[in-house]
C-alpha cells in the first residue's frame, strides 16, 4: 500500500474506501488513511479523515467506536475552528445528531449524559444559527425509547414544527421516522400514508428506503395488504443484504417470514448474516436481531421441527429449541441492561412481546426458490389415533357408505378408519366386502388380488352383480400395469355375466355400469398406449364401450349421482377419442358435456380433469377465452381436493393465458400460486422452476426490477439444459440482467448478459447471441469498464453483420467510437469508428429496398451523422475550432436531411438536429443563421397535430426560446453548447 503524498492524494484514497463495501477491512483502511493523513502535517488532512473514519463507522457493525474521532474533531474545532473549511464545519455539526443516536444504542452510556448531551447539542446548534429541528428529533428519539410517551409526543409535535434547515435529516430518513412513531403507537394507516413518498421513490438516502420497506412489513400485513407486503419484502432485502450496518432493518425480514409462514426463508436470511449473532458494536440492533431469532426458533418449536439444526453463534451446532432458548436469555439479558440505564421497564416489555408474536397470516407465497434445508428435518412422527370403540362402528360405517355412495371426497380414508374399527369385530360378509373393495381401491395397481377378495365376499353375501364389478375392477387395475391384454381377456366373462343378469332383473343399472365402465377403461388403455397412429378398429372399439355405457344410464342420470358419474366419464372418453382421430371441435363439445355432468351431479371435483383437458384444446383452437374460463372454473371446482402438483399446473397454464393476453399482475399471482403449490408438491426444480420463470418474466413486466431479480436469481440454481432447456437459461439470464441494468446493478448485469450470450453462441440462428452481446456491453459501459465494453462490442458488430441487421452494427460502431474517448485510442480512433459507421448504414441504405426498411435505414444514417457532429463539437481542440465548426455544421445539416427523407415519424429527430444547430450557430454570434433554425422548428411544430407523447411542446419551447435569444443578441455571447 503506497504512502499518501498530499492531501489530493488522501482525498481520492478516503472516495476510493468510501465506495468500498460496509464492514470491518473499510474500516481499518479508514484508520491506516488516518495515520497517514497525521504524517502530511496539515490539519485539514486529519479533519478529513477523521471525518471519513467516523462515518465508515457509523455504517458499519462497529458503531461504538466513532465516539473516539468525534471527540478528537470536536477537541479540535475549539481549539482551531479556522482549521475547518465550510464542508467540514457543516459535518461536524451534522455528526452531532449520529452521536446522540449513538449513545442511545449503547447501554453502558449513563442517560444522565445523553441528557447532558441533547443540551450540549441544543447550544452548539444555537450558536451556529440553525434551527431546533434536528435537537427535538434527537430528543424524540430518546423518550420514545425509554417510554416516555407524554415527552416523546410533544418532542416529535416540536420536531415536525421547527424549520427546515441544513442540519434536519434528508426528507427519507425523518419519514421514516415518523412513520415508525405512528406505527409504534397503533396508527399503521398513518404510518403507510408518511411512508409513501419514500417506498414510491421521491425520497431516497443512502439508508432509504432501505429502512422505510423494512418498517412497512408488519404494518402493511396487519392492514391486510399481503400482496404490498411480500413486494416490499422482496424489494428491501435486497437493498439492506450487503449493508452491515443494518443489522436492524434485516431483523424485520426475518420477523416477516416467520409470521407469514416462511420460515425456512428466515433460516436463510439468518445463515447469510453469522456475524449478526455475536457483533457488538451496536448493542440496540444486536438486542432487535435476537428477539426475532427467538420468534423464528419458537415458531420452527412450535411446528414440530424443535430439533431441527439450524444456523447459530459459531462455535457449535444448534437446534431450534437451543437457540430460542438462548437467544431470548441474550435478548432479556441485553433489554434488562437498557431498562437498568433508562430506569425503566420499556424496553424489556417490548422485547418479550416482540418474542411472543403469532403469525399475521397462515402462509403468504413470496415466489423465491425456497431455501434447502440447512439439515435434514426430521420426519414428525404421526401420533396413531386411538381405536375406535366397538360402539362407534356402527356410525362410522354409516359415515363410510354415505360418503362412498355419493362419491364424495375422502370416501377411501372413511373406509380405512371402519377397518381399523373393526379390527378383531365379528362382521357380515357385506361388510368385509366393502372393507375390501375400498382397501384395494387406495392400492393402485397392487389391489387386484384384494378386488378379487372382495368379489368373493360380495358373492358370499349374495350380491352377484357387485361381485362382478369388483371382478372388472381386478381386471382394470392390471391394465393400469401394463397388462393390457391381459386385462381385456379377464373383464370379458364378467361383462357378459353382468349383461345377462340385468337382463333378467338379476342386478341394477349401477352394477352393470361399474363393469361395463370397467371394460371401457381398459380399451381406453389401449387407446393411450398405443404406438403411432392408433388403428381404427382399436378406436372404434373403445367408442362403442364408451356408447353402451352411456345408453345404459343416460336416462337414469338424475336418479342416481353414480349413474350421473358414469355418464360423465362416458362422455369424457368419447371426447378423448374424437381429439384423436383430430376432431378438436366434437372433443371439446364432448369435454363440455362431460363438465356439466360432473358439476349438475354436485361433483365438481370430478370435473378437474377434464377442464384442463377443455382449456387445452381452447387454447389450441385459439380460444383463449374459453381456455381462461375452462382454467378458472377448474380452480373453483377442485377447491382443496386438488393434489398440489394439480394446482400447480392449473394455476400455470392459466398465468400463461392471462400473460399472453396482456393481463401481467393477475398472470404474476398466478405465477405466484404455481411456484407455491410446486413447491408444496416436492418439485421445486421442475414445476416450480417454470412457475418462477413466469413470475419473474411477469414481475418484469410490470417494471418490478427488484422483485423479479429476487425470484429469478433464486430460479437459476434450479434450472439445467437437460430438463428446461438452455432457451429457458438464456431467458431467464436474459430477464434477469435486464433487471439488473434497471437496478444499476451494471457489473453483475454484464455478466448475466455474457453467460446467456456464451450459451446463445451455439444455436443455429444468431440474432439472440448478438443481442445479448450488444446488451452486455452496454452495461460493460454503465459499468466504467471502457475496454472490456468495446471488445464486447466489437463482438456484437461482427455478429450483427453476420446476420445482415445494419442497425445492430451501426449502433455497435457508434457506441465504440464515444468509448473511444474514454480510453488511449482517443478522438482519431473515434472519428475512425463514426466514418465506419457512416459509411456501413450508407452500404446498407443502397441495398435496401423501398418501403419502410428503406426508411428506417434512412433514420438511422440521420442519427449517426448527428452523433458525429455532436463528438466532434465536444472534442474539436481549441486551435481547430473554427475549422473544426464547418466540419461539425455539415454533419448535422446532412442529418437533417436524412431525417427529412424519413418521413413524419423523424420529424422530432430532425428538429432537435435544428435546435443543436441552432445553439451552435448562436453561441458563434451567428444570430440570423440560429434564428432561421428556431422558425423551421417551430413551422414543424406547427404542422404537426398533438402526438400523444407529449413530444412536440418541448421542442417548441426550445425553439420559442432560442428565438427570443437571438433576437436579443446577449451580450453575453451566445449560449453554452450542447453537453
Amino acid at each position: 500500500m503506497a504512502p499518501i503524498a498530499d492531501i489530493d492524494a488522501l482525498r481520492r484514497a478516503l472516495a476510493e474506501n468510501a465506495e468500498q463495501p460496509e464492514g470491518p477491512a473499510r474500516n481499518a483502511r479508514a484508520e491506516h488513511l488516518l495515520a497517514e493523513a497525521e504524517k502530511l502535517n496539515e490539519p485539514l488532512a486529519v479533519i478529513e479523515a477523521l471525518r471519513h473514519q467516523l462515518t465508515v463507522y457509523n455504517y458499519s457493525s462497529e458503531k461504538d467506536k466513532m465516539f473516539v474521532p468525534f471527540a478528537r474533531l470536536l477537541r479540535m474545532w475549539d481549539e482551531r475552528p479556522e482549521d475547518f473549511d465550510e464542508y467540514e464545519v457543516h459535518s461536524l455539526h451534522w455528526v452531532f445528531k449520529w452521536m446522540s443516536a449513538g449513545m442511545l444504542g449503547q447501554p453502558h452510556i449513563p442517560l444522565a449524559s445523553i441528557e447532558k448531551w441533547l443540551g450540549e447539542m441544543e447550544h452548539r446548534y444555537r450558536l451556529a444559527g440553525h434551527s431546533e429541528r434536528a435537537v427535538r428529533g434527537a430528543e424524540f428519539s430518546v423518550a420514545a425509547h425509554v417510554g416516555d410517551i407524554g415527552r416523546a409526543e410533544r418532542a416529535y409535535a416540536a420536531w415536525l414544527a421547527a424549520d427546515r434547515d441544513s442540519m434536519a435529516d434528508c426528507h427519507a430518513c425523518e419519514l421514516n421516522g415518523q412513520g415508525w412513531w405512528q406505527a409504534e403507537r397503533g396508527r399503521d394507516a398513518e404510518a403507510l400514508e408518511l411512508w409513501r413518498p419514500v417506498l414510491e421513490g421521491e425520497f431516497s438516502c443512502a439508508h432509504e428506503p432501505h429502512a422505510a420497506l423494512a418498517s412497512s412489513l408488519l404494518p402493511l400485513l396487519r392492514l391486510g395488504r399481503p400482496d404490498e407486503a411480500r413486494a416490499n419484502h422482496l424489494r428491501g432485502f435486497r437493498l439492506v443484504r450487503a449493508m452491515e450496518s443494518m443489522r436492524g432493518a434485516y431483523a424485520a425480514h426475518v420477523e416477516f417470514c416467520a409470521l407469514t409462514g416462511n420460515e425456512a426463508r428466515g433460516l436463510e436470511l439468518l445463515a447469510e448474516r453469522p456475524g449478526y449473532f455475536t457483533d457488538d458494536g451496536h448493542p440496540r440492533s444486536k438486542l432487535d436481531f435476537l428477539c426475532v431469532v427467538a420468534l423464528l426458533m419458537d415458531r420452527l418449536t412450535g411446528l414440530g421441527l424443535g430439533e431441527r439444526q439450524v444456523p447459530g453463534p459459531a462455535g457449535r451446532t444448534w437446534t431450534a429449541r437451543e437457540l430460542a432458548t438462548h437467544a431470548r436469555a441474550e435478548a432479556l439479558a441485553l433489554a434488562a441492561r437498557f431498562d437498568e440505564r433508562n430506569g425503566t421497564s420499556y424496553v424489556s416489555e417490548r422485547a418479550r412481546a416482540r418474542m411472543a408474536q403469532e403469525p399475521l397470516v397462515e402462509r403468504l407465497p413470496l415466489g423465491v426458490r425456497p431455501a434447502r434445508p440447512v439439515s435434514a428435518v426430521p420426519v414428525a412422527q404421526a401420533v396413531p389415533a386411538e381405536p375406535a370403540r366397538e360402539k362407534d362402528l356402527p356410525a362410522l360405517l354409516a359415515e363410510a357408505r354415505r360418503l362412498s355412495d355419493t362419491l364424495q371426497p375422502h370416501a377411501v380414508e372413511a373406509w380405512a378408519a371402519v377397518a381399523r374399527a373393526a379390527d378383531g369385530a365379528e362382521l357380515d360378509a357385506r361388510d368385509r366386502a366393502e372393507i375390501a373393495d375400498h382397501e384395494a381401491m387406495s392400492l393402485g395397481p397392487e389391489g387386484a388380488r384384494l378386488f378379487e377378495r372382495a368379489a368373493e365376499l360380495y358373492a358370499e353375501a349374495g350380491d352377484p352383480g357387485e361381485a362382478l364389478a369388483a371382478r372388472a375392477r381386478a381386471a382394470y387395475v392390471r391394465a393400469l400395469g401394463g397388462a393390457v391384454d391381459e386385462a381385456l381377456a379377464a373383464v370379458a366373462e364378467p361383462c357378459d355375466a353382468v349383461r345377462a343378469l340385468h337382463a333378467r332383473g338379476g342386478t341394477g343399472i349401477r352394477q352393470t355400469a361399474s363393469v361395463l365402465i370397467g371394460r371401457a377403461r381398459i380399451l381406453m388403455r389401449r387407446v393411450y398406449e398405443a404406438e403411432g397412429p392408433v388403428r381404427q378398429e382399436v378406436l372404434a372399439e373403445a367408442e362403442a364401450a364408451a356408447r353402451e355405457v352411456l345408453a345404459l344410464v343416460e336416462e337414469h342420470t338424475g336418479e342416481d349421482v353414480r349413474l350421473a358419474s358414469r355418464a360423465a366419464e362416458a362422455q369424457a372418453m368419447l371426447a378423448e377419442l374424437a381429439g384423436r382421430t383430430g376432431d378438436l371441435q366434437t372433443a371439446a363439445e364432448l369435454f363440455r358435456r362431460a363438465v356439466a355432468g360432473y358439476v349438475g351431479a354436485g361433483l365438481p371435483w370430478y370435473a378437474v380433469e377434464y377442464e384442463a383437458r377443455l382449456a387445452s384444446l381452447a387454447h389450441h383452437l385459439g380460444d383463449t377465452a374459453g381456455a381462461e374460463r375452462a382454467l378458472r372454473a377448474a380452480l373453483e371446482h377442485g377447491g382443496p381436493h386438488v393434489e398440489p402438483a394439480g394446482r400447480a399446473q392449473l394455476h400455470l397454464q392459466l398465468a400463461e393465458v392471462l400473460g399472453g393476453r396482456g393481463e401481467v399482475r393477475e398472470a404474476a399471482e398466478h405465477a405466484l400460486e404455481a411456484a407455491h403449490w410446486a413447491d408444496e408438491a416436492g418439485e421445486s426444480a421442475t414445476l416450480g422452476a417454470w412457475a418462477r420463470h413466469q413470475l419473474g418474466g411477469f414481475l418484469l413486466r410490470q417494471g418490478r426490477w427488484a422483485e423479479a431479480a429476487e425470484v429469478l436469481e433464486s430460479l437459476l440454481p434450479d434450472l439445467s439444459a437437460e430438463t428446461h432447456g438452455d432457451g429457458a437459461i438464456v431467458q431467464t439470464q436474459w430477464w434477469l440482467g435486464d433487471c439488473l441494468s434497471e437496478l444499476g446493478e451494471h457489473r453483475a448485469a454484464a455478466e448475466r448478459r455474457l453467460q446467456a450470450a456464451e450459451i446463445a453462441r451455439h444455436w443455429p440462428e444468431q440474432q439472440d447471441h448478438a443481442t445479448l452481446a450488444h446488451l452486455a456491453a452496454s452495461s460493460l459501459e454503465m459499468a466504467d469498464l471502457p475496454d472490456e465494453a468495446d471488445r464486447t462490442y466489437a463482438r456484437a458488430g461482427e455478429l450483427w453483420r453476420s446476420v445482415g441487421d445494419a442497425h445492430g452494427l451501426v449502433r455497435a460502431l457508434r457506441a465504440r467510437a464515444w468509448l473511444a474517448l474514454r480510453t488511449r485510442a482517443g478522438r482519431e480512433r473515434a472519428c475512425e469508428l463514426m466514418t465506419s459507421a457512416v459509411q456501413e448504414c450508407e452500404a446498407a441504405l443502397e441495398a435496401a429496398p423501398e418501403g419502410e426498411a428503406r426508411l428506417r435505414l434512412t433514420a438511422e444514417l440521420g442519427h449517426t451523422h448527428k452523433q458525429f457532429a455532436d463528438l466532434l463539437a465536444r472534442t474539436t481542440p481549441g486551435d481547430a475550432e473554427e475549422a473544426g465548426f464547418g466540419e461539425v455544421l455539415s454533419r448535422l445539416d446532412r442529418a437533417i436531411a436524412a431525417f427529412a427523407l424519413a418521413g413524419p415519424a423523424a420529424l422530432h429527430d430532425r428538429a432537435e438536429a435544428q435546435l443543436m444547430a441552432g445553439r451552435l450557430l448562436a453561441d458563434r454570434g451567428r444570430y440570423a443563421e440560429a434564428a432561421a433554425r428556431a422558425r423551421e422548428v417551430l413551422a414543424a411544430c406547427d404542422s404537426e397535430d398533438d402526438d400523444g407523447e407529449g413530444l412536440v411542446p418541448p421542442l417548441r419551447a426550445e425553439a420559442e426560446r432560442l428565438l427570443r435569444l437571438t433576437e436579443a443578441e446577449p451580450a453575453s455571447g451566445g449560449l453554452t453548447p450542447p453537453r
